[in-house]
């Protein structure tokens, strides 16, 4: 009882020590649990909890010595161990200590420490809510004060205070809380708006993270001279980090002020195309070109205006003002082309300008023509075989020229170039004919992977890349007769007087694609997907999904994606808790056609991971049947994926670990026996050829063998299937029904049907070998397996339904001594009794 006591004291101990070092008091906290363990020695939890502390503590002086031989005695190096300990995971200072650290350098003045006080002071709020409560108790001082001090830090410290004001916990009040921010959001718009300073990034990043979380809080603040100021931070001549925070902003605050900020931003850029001065114009153009990715339709509306367009033609002539501003106008164009209403204005009014700059040009400007020129060629009607504006796709450089001009940038080292040139490579390999010169060129598709491997960080490289592989690989969508007629009817239905219906591009048939598909894998593509698919983003997972879906469909090339970790990953892609219904699809799909030709134990290791388990449900997710979705030429009715992964569940029904049978007819059996009853013929025979496979499991056979009304329905099916016109769907009817009759109240079942046994013995007179032998083993169970009054009723059923006389007829015609063997065995019951 006494010992019962004491661990009771030990574990109230250990709690209030927990609360007491959380409050930074680490002395009284290490005295508590001390006699916890005093009173229950042997107590893991508190042993555990002592040793932490003592950790943080000891760990807590050293920084604190690390920060004053910093602050003191201008110790560069123990500065930049402070700065290590605090981006070390699993190291913080205890709250006491990083609030005295803290104090300590800001009682110092800005440039009397080092730029390390940044990555310090920035860690510590991040880290440590004492001191965010004491930043948040400054700002209720003076905002201005504090704000003054933080900026001239460095842009850690003055962005952390976004943390401070954006921390509810550390605020009496939220109206205190609010009221801080909006000066301190004041605060960086004024910095902003200071001449002559060159700490633009620094205001920008304050100002994108507070609208990036409190837009609706913020935005009556946004006056036009303040949008004005974020907006002309936009210009392409800025830095690229300066301009990436004023894009967040501007978006953000669009979003949030709907209409009312839709209106400031077109009235600031419609003053500065006004002025129609060159650094008006180049902030105009960047700015818009900016937001076209995130606001298309905003920027679209700006772009198509008179007044935009009418500004964009004299700068398209040949002068010094157009040479000035022939970057801000290409990249604007390059923008633009992500609205189809925008393409149609950049082919009518400056795609002769393209044309010269493509030749004339300076090497990154001729790039960006190009690439502009490769979207517009991209987005030309094929139906029509001219560009948007009525020429001749020729008249504005012959795509295969592009196309040659791009391979050749891709060859140089600089990432602006590669970038440039696989951007146009995306666009233009939607053209059969350069799908076909793409990947006829082996050199060329090496170099792709290549580059892919090494810029696998930059994701819009990656994507790109990504993109280029997917057009080579992409088939067409299978069509029925009947979908291909509905689809020329509403062409025709649709059609203007200018419009012709083709037929498909002869490079797009199924014979080019595949071979277009096995160039990619023999070049290298798999290990490229696999590197890249286990970390990058959701977007180019999608892209990795639809290549191997499409890679997958030749029977030839799924070994060798098996072999290079295709398998694993889709795996992993398909049970990503991020993936989108499409993407589950795509990969489940691509897996499922892999486990269709590969060896389960190849992939699926006895001993090892994964486990076979892992790639049921992802392939469960393709049974659910579109046979109630409605058919139309936009979206045709595709069986595959669930004709498909029923093969595969069928070939893992076939793994040596029990386990995969197990878990299917645990996860999957509702599906499956509704696909038992499909119309279509070919689904029917591959859930009858599962069903056959998940019989060698103990939880498949008492689906049939349970006794239950619902057990004799499921036995009827089967008998039934054995007379269906499909060889395939009886064999594996039959083979199931082999394997079943060795119950007794399966016997019973078949007994129970008025053509049970009947449809057993015709299986018997069958010209095919193998329905012979499933249809004799089932005989030979009802007369030998079955025992008692089963048995007995079972051999009556087979004599009175002709048995003697069909299995006689059958061994005088049979040469398959197996067959004889179990005809003779089913034949002895019911010739001696």
């Amino acid at each position: 009882m006494v010992h019962a006591t004491g661990e009771e004291r030990a574990v109230h101990l250990s709690r209030e020590a927990v609360e007491l070092r959380d409050a930074g008091h680490h002395e009284a906290a290490v005295r508590n649990l001390r006699e916890a363990l005093s009173l229950a020695p042997d107590n893991v939890t508190v042993k555990d909890a002592l040793l932490k502390i003592q950790h943080e503590e000891g760990n807590g002086h050293h920084f604190l010595e690390l920060c004053r031989r910093y602050a003191t005695q201008k110790d560069e190096k123990a500065g930049k161990d402070a700065a290590r300990y605090l981006r070390t995971d699993g190291l913080v200072p205890p709250e006491s200590v990083g609030l005295e650290c803290a104090k300590l350098l800001l009682s110092y003045q800005a440039q009397v420490l080092s730029s390390l006080q940044d990555d310090i002071i920035s860690g510590l709020v991040r880290q440590n809510a004492s001191v965010r409560q004491y930043f948040s108790s400054q700002l209720q001082v003076s905002v201005t004060t504090f704000f003054d001090d933080l900026y001239d830090r460095g842009d850690g410290a003055a962005v952390c205070l976004d943390t401070v004001v954006l921390d509810h916990a550390v605020w009496p009040s939220e109206d205190a809380r609010l009221h801080c921010e909006r000066e301190l959001f004041q605060l960086f718009i004024a910095k902003l708006m200071e001449s002559g300073h060159d700490l633009d990034g620094r205001s920008l990043k304050g100002i994108a993270r507070l609208l990036a979380v409190e837009a609706d809080q913020l935005r009556d603040l946004m006056d036009d001279e303040s949008l004005d100021v974020v907006v002309s931070s936009l210009d392409h001549r800025l830095p690229l980090e300066w301009r990436s925070q004023a894009t967040l902003a501007t978006v953000k605050y669009l979003e949030s002020s709907k209409d009312v900020g839709q209106k400031q931003f077109s009235q600031i850029i419609s003053a500065k195309l006004s002025k129609n001065r060159v650094d008006d114009l180049t902030v105009a153009f960047s700015a818009t070109a900016a937001i076209f990715p995130v606001a298309p339709e905003v920027a679209a509306g700006l772009f198509l205006s008179d007044a935009f367009i009418n500004s964009l033609k004299p700068l398209t002539a040949r002068d010094a003002k157009s040479r000035r501003m022939e970057k801000a106008v290409l990249e604007l164009l390059n923008a633009a082309c992500i609205n189809s209403t925008s393409r149609e204005a950049i082919s009518k009014n400056v795609s002769d300008w393209l044309s010269h700059i493509l030749t004339n040009g300076s090497d990154e400007s001729s790039e960006l023509a190009a690439v502009i020129l490769a979207k517009l060629r991209a987005s030309t009607k094929e139906s029509t075989g001219k560009a948007s504006n009525g020429k001749i796709q020729s008249d504005d450089g012959n795509v295969s020229e592009l196309v040659d001009r791009f391979k050749g940038l891709m060859s140089r080292q600089e990432v602006e170039h590669v970038s440039n040139a696989i951007e146009g490579l995306a666009y233009s390999s939607i053209n059969p004919e350069v799908k076909e010169q793409l990947a006829g060129d082996k050199t060329f598709l090496q170099g792709l992977i290549r580059v892919l491997k090494e810029k696998s960080n930059d994701t819009s490289i990656l994507y790109g890349g990504l993109m280029i592989i997917l057009n080579l690989t992409q088939f067409l969508p299978n069509l029925s007769e009947e979908q291909k007629k509905i689809s020329q009817l509403k062409s025709y239905a649709e059609a203007n007087a200018n419009a012709v219906k083709n037929s498909p591009n002869v490079f797009e048939d199924d014979k080019h694609v595949i071979a277009r598909c096995a160039a990619v894998v023999d070049a290298g593509a798999v290990p490229l997907l696999v590197a890249c698919g286990r970390n990058t983003t959701p977007s180019n997972h999608e892209l990795i999904g639809r290549i191997l879906l499409s890679l997958s469909r030749n029977p030839k090339l799924r070994g060798t994606l098996a072999q290079q970790g295709a398998a694993k990953l889709l795996l992993g892609l398909a049970t990503s808790t991020s993936a989108n219904n499409a993407n589950l699809i795509n990969t489940s799909h691509a897996l499922a056609r892999i486990l269709i030709s590969v060896n389960p134990a190849h992939v699926f290791p006895l001993s090892g991971l994964p486990h076979v388990t892992s790639a049921i449900r992802p392939l469960i997710s393709l049974l659910a049947s579109p046979e109630t979705t409605s058919v139309t030429a936009e979206q045709p009715l595709d069986m595959l994926p669930v004709f498909e992964s029923l093969l595969a569940l069928t070939n893992l029904a076939s793994h040596p670990d029990a386990a995969a049978a197990e878990a299917i007819v645990r996860h999957a059996w509702p599906q499956v026996e509704d696909l038992l009853l499909s119309k279509n013929p070919l689904i029917q025979r591959a859930a009858c050829e599962l069903v056959c496979n998940l019989m060698t499991c103990e939880s498949g056979v008492i689906k049939m063998a349970d006794g239950t009304q619902r057990a004799a329905q499921r036995l009827h099916i089967l008998l039934a299937l054995t007379d269906t016109d499909d060889l395939t769907t009886r064999l594996a009817a039959g083979g199931a029904l082999a394997m079943l009759t060795e119950f007794d109240p399966v016997i019973a079942g078949v007994l129970g049907r008025p053509r049970g046994v009947e449809l057993l013995l015709n299986l018997c007179q069958e010209e095919d070998d193998g329905l012979i032998h499933r249809g004799v083993t089932c005989v030979r169970n009802l007369t030998c397996a079955a025992s008692g009054d089963i048995g007995r009723r079972a051999i009556d059923a087979v004599k009175q339904a002709k048995g003697i006389e069909v299995l006689s007829n059958m061994l005088k015609k049979t040469r398959n001594q197996l067959v004889l063997q179990l005809g003779v065995e089913a034949l002895k019951p019911l010739v001696e009794k």
